[in-house]
């Protein structure tokens, strides 16, 4: 028997991105984010709070970055999610991160997060922070590849656990897209 929880954002698995953007003064800034996922091909959709500096960076600059927050990396990407920009300008370099210059878009790359994509903003909406980007260019660390393709295993992404406040790393193959259910017809 299942029990009900009534309207609830209970969703799994939620990623933890980390949204990077440039100031009107060149300065990096970046949030934790949970409430995003896939909009269409080659885009994204985020949800943040206008209140935010990064909703502030996105509509000044346009452009952002998106990298998988990591369990190497869990304590400095859950430290951009509680502090915020507006009030610490270096949050950034608190947390232990530095960053580079995106080669495609104009928002900065988190130089120890080993995959990002760079994204233009398509739309904005205040009303409910909602935003859609479309993604210009993914990179990833050799590091976190295998045969030339970012293996999960080896980027160890976390999700956001909304249930329970944990992060839950991300990894097992449990399963081959678009062959194990051949075997049902």
């Amino acid at each position: 028997m299942k029990k009900n929880f009534g309207k609830q954002t209970y969703l799994y698995p939620m990623p933890v991105f980390i949204i990077a953007t440039y100031d009107e003064n060149g300065n990096a800034n970046a949030m934790n984010a949970a409430w995003g996922g896939t909009h269409d091909t080659n885009q994204i959709w985020i949800c943040i709070d206008p209140s935010h500096k990064t909703a502030k960076n996105l509509l000044l600059k346009k452009a952002f970055t998106v990298s998988m927050a990591d369990s190497e990396h869990v304590a400095a990407c859950d430290y951009l999610g509680i502090e915020s920009g507006n009030k610490v300008g270096n949050k950034l370099e608190k947390a232990g991160f530095t960053v580079s210059k995106s080669e495609f878009v104009d928002a900065p790359v988190i130089n120890e997060l080993p995959m990002c994509l760079e994204c233009e903003l398509v739309s904005y909406e205040a009303e409910t922070g909602c935003m859609v980007g479309n993604i210009i260019n993914v990179s990833a660390e050799e590091a976190v590849l295998t045969d030339g393709k970012i293996d999960v295993s080896k980027l160890k992404p976390i999700t956001y656990d909304p249930v329970n406040h944990k992060y839950v790393q991300l990894g097992e193959v449990v399963g081959q897209a678009f062959s194990d259910g051949k075997k049902i017809k």
